[in-house]
């Protein structure tokens, strides 16, 4: 199959990213870190004092924000903002963001358009159901709350910053609940999409899981 879409979707902190770029690397892929775009239109909103809980204000800003992904790097409007966009301050406001109608219109386009005659390997939360619904491989990343929340405690300390576990535990779980109760494409599992429980795996069992998928499904 020359060209092929992958959809990894799942909660925050269920190893989409940390698996998807194994995966890219692994298959000569091309990795699209959705949550980060959603994270950049996020920093925005914070650096500019825009009030997120009004749509219009968010709506007049949008056509402000250019972002960009280059390798490993997250490019808002030319700077390398990769670290800034993983602040806790930027993971509290993202999930009501990226609710937002016009946020996912013009970063869905995008996505489609970034993806266009590529293999490419997409994680986020809407991938499989809306932005890439015949997608040729969906997997649904799963994981405790409490699993999740070590893992990002240790995101954090691993970049300096101290996040006590009931704090980050708190925040996976209203985050669970914003995103699968929200209007705008809300988390969902596709009916074609297949499970993956991460909660007892190390990146190396999920990584080969996703890759004997890909080799059934796909080909490779």
């Amino acid at each position: 199959m020359k060209n092929y879409i992958i959809a990894l979707d799942g909660p925050a902190g269920s190893g989409k990213s940390t698996i998807a770029k194994v995966i890219a690397k692994n298959f000569g892929l091309t990795y699209l870190d959705t949550g980060a775009m959603y994270r950049m239109v996020a920093l925005y909103i914070l650096q500019n004092n825009i009030d997120f809980h009004n749509q219009n204000d968010v709506e007049n800003i949008l056509d402000k924000i250019k972002v960009d992904i280059i390798g490993d790097q997250f490019i808002l409007n030319n700077e390398d903002v990769s670290l800034k966009i993983r602040t806790p301050e930027v993971t509290k406001i993202v999930s009501p963001v990226s609710a937002i109608k016009a946020v996912r219109t013009k970063l869905v386009d995008l996505q489609r358009e970034i993806s266009n005659g590529k293999k490419v390997i997409l994680d986020g939360r809407d991938i499989g159901t809306v932005v890439f619904p015949n997608a040729d491989l969906k997997v649904f990343l799963i994981a405790s709350a409490e699993e999740r929340a070590k893992r990002r405690v240790r995101d954090y300390a691993s970049r300096g910053i101290n996040e006590d576990f009931e704090t980050v535990l708190k925040d996976i779980l209203e985050r669970d609940h914003t995103d699968s109760t929200r209007k705008e494409s809300p988390l969902k599992k596709a009916d074609d999409a297949i499970e993956i429980d991460t909660s007892f795996m190390n990146i190396e069992e999920s990584v080969a899981a996703i890759a004997n998928l890909i080799q059934t499904k796909i080909g490779g």
